[in-house]
């Protein structure tokens, strides 16, 4: 297959590479009453939104990052010699700080570093977020080292809402340009966002690659909706499969619960932060008006102050021209 302009930055090639699962990354078994994932029907307890879910999967199943990343840099999978991640979480294990971060780090063909990350909640702060991120991972060099060593850095956000709302697109790629003529600066930073709120908006290049039948895979609700996207590619049936068997571990099940009561909170929180927002918001309305009611009082008072004050002098001046009259001198 003929490599795309969107991956040809980031590939490297490796062909004394093993093209293999590494066995740390082998999917657990199935469910101990016998039933496969053909049989599941219903609500899917918790899916790919959910941040330890979204690890969990592509943690333990390499077929299925490997699937992924190649659906989202465009990339056959005879391109991809390895893909491994470089921070692995203990899955299962009690997490005392409910804020910990899930994103995966992950390095393609040992030469470029890609963060992945589920966020749901819209914390208004993604931009700078995620720019943060990707320097990070790129400011990886050791001293000594040249800066021609460093390994190109690439950001894969997915988000359930919208970033630009005046600009709507499902998978975006954002590089480092020349903002006038559009010169191409550098490919060693690389932004991509998927929009997991707009599939509606997905181009023909993206359906291609089933990005957004991966999309669709993370929302999916019910086992009969993932069993009808797991027909249509063997690395979406593989995802599937794997949410099935991730589903069944009680452990991974009450890290996702956390996941979703830590979620929850911070909703909580978010709206008690925008109804004291809008509380202020009113109270400073209220402030204003009262400061716009006491300023017309004054220009009021002013003008009848003023408005008296014409007709004492010209009360004034009509005695003294009536005491003129009677040849009284106005200046005794």
């Amino acid at each position: 297959m003929k490599q795309s302009a969107r991956s040809s930055s980031h590939i490297h090639n490796s062909s004394s590479a093993a093209f293999s699962d590494t066995a740390c990354q082998t999917a657990p078994m199935p469910p101990e009453n016998g039933l496969g994932f053909r049989d599941a029907s219903g609500p899917i307890p918790y899916n790919m939104t959910n941040d330890y879910m979204f690890r969990a999967v592509l943690q333990s199943n390499n077929k299925v990052l490997r699937g992924l990343i190649c659906a989202l840099l465009h990339l056959s999978i005879q391109e991809v010699a390895s893909v491994e991640i470089a921070n692995p979480v203990l899955l299962g294990e009690t997490v005392t700080d409910k804020e910990f971060r899930l994103d995966i780090h992950v390095v393609l063909n040992n030469h470029t570093l890609i963060n992945l990350e589920m966020q749901i909640a819209n914390r208004l702060n993604w931009r700078e977020r995620s720019v943060m991120y990707l320097c990070r991972s790129y400011d990886r060099l050791n001293r000594g080292q040249d800066y021609l060593e460093a390994k190109p850095a690439v950001h894969i956000g997915f988000l359930d809402y919208t970033l630009f709302l005046e600009q709507p697109e499902f998978y975006a790629s954002y590089k480092l340009i020349n903002v006038k003529n559009h010169q191409k600066y550098s490919d060693s930073l690389t932004l991509y966002v998927v929009d997991l709120s707009r599939t509606d908006l997905a181009t023909e290049e993206d359906k291609r690659y089933h990005i957004h039948e991966w999309a669709m895979l993370f929302k999916a609700k019910t086992w009969e909706e993932m069993k009808m996207l797991a027909s249509r590619d063997e690395h979406l049936q593989e995802a599937c499969e794997t949410i099935f068997r991730m589903s069944a571990d009680e452990l991974v099940r009450k890290r996702c619960r956390d996941r979703e009561e830590y979620y929850q909170d911070l909703r909580s929180y978010e709206r008690k932060i925008e109804l004291d927002r809008i509380e202020h918001e009113q109270d400073l309305r209220s402030y204003q008006r009262k400061i716009e009611q006491d300023r017309i009082e004054h220009e009021q008072n002013c003008i009848e102050y003023e408005r008296a004050l014409a007709e004492k002098e010209e009360e004034i001046r009509q005695l003294r021209a009536q005491l003129a009259q009677k040849g009284f001198d106005n200046n005794s």
